[in-house]
């Protein structure tokens, strides 16, 4: 660590008299190391937030994504497609950034095959969902507001029950993924296993069209 300490003290009285000598071709040379360094983060930020690099490794290739190919998200008559990135990766910087850091963790479990295996994956499945789920619901659904904000919505001309539904969403300040659970991945078959959510609805008389209209029955 001391060797360490050194080199950089070295490093920098090097960089002083240049600077004294040359102050001009100092700037220059910084200010376009500061444009190269700036332009390589952002081409990598860029790379990492396509479909194709999601796809890449085969846990999300071989599981999810089938999953999602069979959703209204992939394939629709309007032929809008939201990838991967646009549900799971903010569209703001700071926020992106955020994300890219906490992404380092799945690097780690790619690493080490936490969910190599469909035997794995599916023992995970259930908290890996409980983990993006909760990130939706602290950010309000960001992501999923990016093309749905209920101040764009024309409430009446949609469906009797989606009218109903987004009605009491509104009205109980509920937030997208709050029923919207199982719009693009199959939910977990050991989801609410001890039955305390759907205690929870009940209660509040939810209506069951509210979660369960156009869910997919897990496969894995």
């Amino acid at each position: 660590m001391k060797n360490i300490i050194i080199q950089i003290k070295k490093l920098i009285n090097i960089y002083q008299k240049i600077n004294a000598s040359f102050p001009l071709i100092t700037f220059v040379a910084v200010f376009i190391t500061g444009i190269l360094f700036w332009g390589a983060f952002n081409t990598s930020l860029h790379l990492t937030n396509s479909e194709s690099f999601c796809i890449s490794c085969h846990e999300m290739r071989d599981y999810v994504y089938k999953e999602y190919k069979e959703t209204i998200h992939y394939s629709n008559r309007t032929g809008v497609r939201a990838t991967c990135p646009d549900c799971h990766v903010p569209k703001e910087w700071p926020y992106m950034v955020a994300r890219k850091i906490r992404a380092s963790n799945e690097l780690l479990h790619k690493i080490i095959g936490s969910i190599d295996t469909p035997e794995k994956f599916k023992a995970k499945r259930l908290q890996l969902a409980e983990h993006v789920w909760q990130d939706l619901r602290d950010s309000d659904s960001r992501e999923c507001r990016n093309c749905h904000a209920f101040n764009s919505m024309s409430i009446a001309s949609q469906k009797k029950t989606s009218q109903s539904a987004h009605k009491r969403a509104i009205d109980k300040g509920r937030t997208c993924i709050d029923c919207h659970m199982g719009i693009a991945h199959t939910i977990a078959k050991d989801f609410d296993k001890d039955g305390k959510l759907h205690d929870k609805f009940r209660r509040e008389r939810r209506a069951c069209a509210d979660c369960h209209k156009g869910m997919q029955q897990a496969e894995w």
